[in-house]
């Protein structure tokens, strides 16, 4: 159950900042389009992309029936070109 439950609370804290962090862009544009997309929408729309990527790299993951820590963590890393894995690389 702790694989379960480590695995629950990183994926919600994905949806998290993901959500977070398009509100800001997401209240610029619509100020300057007609567009009715409100800004809760936005945000649910970046949360529920990013965690869907991180769903997939862990059925991924699964598919020999073993889904070990180390395949967890690589589940939840950036992607390459991402904005996370850029600022990380200049660390």
């Amino acid at each position: 159950m702790s694989k379960f439950t480590d695995i629950a609370g990183r994926i919600l804290a994905t949806f998290l900042s993901s959500a977070l962090a398009i509100v800001g862009g997401s209240s610029v544009l619509n100020a300057f389009t007609t567009s009715d997309i409100s800004v809760l929408q936005s945000a649910a729309l970046a949360g529920i992309a990013a965690c869907a990527q991180v769903i997939e790299r862990l059925a991924r993951a699964s598919l020999d029936g073993n889904l070990t820590k180390e395949e967890i963590n690589e589940a939840f890393l950036p992607t390459k070109g991402s904005a996370a894995s850029k600022s990380d690389a200049k660390k």
